[in-house]
């Protein structure tokens, strides 16, 4: 009987410690993740490519970068290539955001970004939170095309805040996982 207790005791610890060194072991292959870099240049245009639906209740007013809480805004705006509006237009995105802030300056955003790149052609989905005057990062959370099961980040930095147009800088960090191809 006390070889049996020994047997009880020590076979879930040994299932414990091999389930532990084989989840730690899987979680060091990103090294071999295919993976895409680029920046693009998002130009919003107020009242032409983004547009403010529901008017905000508290807080800021409206103003080149505030929004009151609340504010509900929806945009189509063109990516570039260059922060110049006149620069070859190379995508779109559109998305929705909800100010989330009291001051006016951070809001929750989601977007879809198409991107009929020359060797990739999809959209990217990402969602997260934005603030106006400070680069923010938005998980990547779904794609189509050859972007399908990308995972990864984009970071959208203010570029220019003066004037009709606003230019954000959006800085793509692609990978896709092992289980998934990409069509060339």
């Amino acid at each position: 009987m006390a070889h049996a207790l020994r047997f009880d005791t020590v076979l879930p610890v040994l299932l414990c410690t091999l389930l532990l060194t084989k989840a730690a072991s899987t979680s060091h292959h990103h090294h071999h993740l295919k993976s895409l870099h680029f920046s693009l240049f998002q130009h919003e245009t107020i009242n032409r490519t983004g547009y403010i639906v529901v008017n905000g209740v508290a807080g800021a007013g409206i103003g080149q970068t505030t929004t009151p809480f609340g504010t509900v805004f929806v945009f189509q705006d063109p990516m570039t290539l260059t922060a110049n509006r006149s620069s070859k237009a190379v995508g779109i995105a559109q998305g929705t955001s909800v100010t989330s802030s009291l001051d006016g300056l951070q809001s929750i955003s989601v977007a879809k970004i198409t991107l009929p790149l020359k060797n990739y052609s999809g959209s990217v989905s990402i969602v997260g939170g934005t603030h106006n005057v400070k680069p923010a990062n938005h998980p990547v959370v779904g794609g189509t095309g050859d972007f399908l099961f990308v995972q990864g980040y984009v970071t959208s930095s203010p570029v220019d805040l003066k004037g009709l147009t606003v230019v954000y800088k959006i800085a793509f960090h692609l990978y896709w996982p092992p289980y998934a191809t990409q069509a060339s």
